[in-house]
């Protein structure tokens, strides 16, 4: 099973990730601590190598070439990253997006980064504007468009635990017989 958890920052993604693989048994992978690595290796801080990667388009294509081979190749796994649902295309079982206010997500971060709340939602901001403009022009991807996702969750109205029992419940309750169609990806990518 191939489930994928898509998202902004700060939305959730990560806890929601390694609590649904927990539930199902499934290894996690994270597009996030891939970039994170990635980054360290060459000596930069995640806002100043996503800032490298808006002149150098080989950052983002690397990160997203692991991340769908990832998709195609493995079994049993939770895949999570920004574009994860589009990354996994067809192969995945199921696609969640997870999401909440600017606000509530800036402070989240500004939590685990010990920042300044103000600074880490503009931060956060920017560096969505900047990556929803490099998923267009790279894959013709619009991060907005929701449609192929399966469920959309704003995970500032849940605490973490009722937010895995809905994703859960969508996973276990999924009847192939009440299925009217699945949203196809469709898209050719160019790494």
């Amino acid at each position: 099973m191939l489930l994928t958890v898509s998202g902004p920052p700060g939305s959730g993604k990560s806890t929601t990730a390694e609590l649904l693989a927990d539930a199902f048994d499934l290894d996690h992978v994270s597009g996030g601590d891939i970039f994170r690595e990635l980054a360290e290796e060459r000596g930069y801080t995640p806002l100043e190598f996503n800032k490298l990667a808006e002149e150098n388009d080989e950052i983002d294509r690397d990160l997203d070439r692991r991340l769908r081979e990832i998709a195609i190749e493995e079994d049993d796994l939770v895949l999570e990253s920004r574009l994860a649902g589009w990354l996994a295309g067809d192969q995945a079982d199921f696609r969640f997006w997870l999401d909440a206010p600017a606000r509530v997500r800036g402070e989240r971060i500004a939590d685990r980064e010990d920042k300044d709340p103000d600074r880490a939602t503009e931060e956060t901001k920017a560096r969505e504007a900047s990556e929803a403009q490099r998923y267009e022009e790279y894959y013709g991807i619009d991060i907005r468009d929701l449609t192929i996702y399966d469920l959309s969750v704003n995970t500032a109205r849940w605490e973490p635990d009722a937010v895995l029992d809905m994703l859960v419940t969508a996973v276990e309750e999924y009847d192939t017989n009440g299925d009217e169609g699945k949203a196809r990806v469709g898209l050719e990518y160019e790494f």
